[in-house]
Order: structure tokens, then sequence, then C-alpha cells
């Protein structure tokens, strides 16, 4: 969990992914569509990816990818950050965090 939290931190937008994702693939292409580069953590291609799995799992995260951090907060996954763009707060956190511009 400690792995998960320092990189989640170290970037304003953070998004644990799995390269053969269709919700995963949709929300990195929204951050990008928003102006927004965030790192990006393929689990499945990382040989410590089933540990950050597991740890995000035991932090709530279900499904565990795509999990989305906005200025080291937890947003959460592909419905919660879907729920904050329509209601137009997802833009607002990207530029409180400065992981935008506007």
């Amino acid at each position: 969990m400690d792995r998960i939290r320092d990189l989640a931190s170290k970037k304003a937008a953070v998004i644990f992914t799995k390269s053969t994702c269709c919700m995963c693939h949709s929300i990195k292409a929204l951050f990008y569509d928003l102006g927004a580069s965030p790192a990006v953590h393929e689990l499945d291609l990382d040989p410590r990816g089933k540990e950050m799995e597991w740890a995000l799992r035991s932090m709530g995260c279900s499904p565990t990818v795509p999990a989305v951090f906005i200025g080291g907060e937890f947003i959460g996954s592909t419905k919660d950050v879907i729920s904050l763009h329509v209601d137009g707060s997802l833009k607002r956190r990207l530029i409180n965090a400065r992981a935008i511009w506007f």
C-alpha cells in the first residue's frame, strides 16, 4: 500500500490500469481530452503489479482498475470519474491539483 501512496503522490493525476482493459483506455482518453497528462501505471506490465493490485483492493478499489488519484487523493474507478465529469467537478479537481491549466 505504501508503494501505491508513493506513486499516487508523485504526480497531480495518476491512473493505475491494465493494458487490456477497455474502461482503463476510456478513462485515460478522457484525461488526455481534458488536457491532463496523468502518470499511468499498467499493473499487468509491472513486475510488482499483482502486489499493487492487492494493495488497491485493500484500499477499497473494486474493481481494482482503473484506480484514479488526483492530487494524491483516491477518486475512484470508472463510475466515480464519469460521475465527476458529468457534474463538471472532474475538470475543477484537475485544475486545483494543477494537472491541467485553464
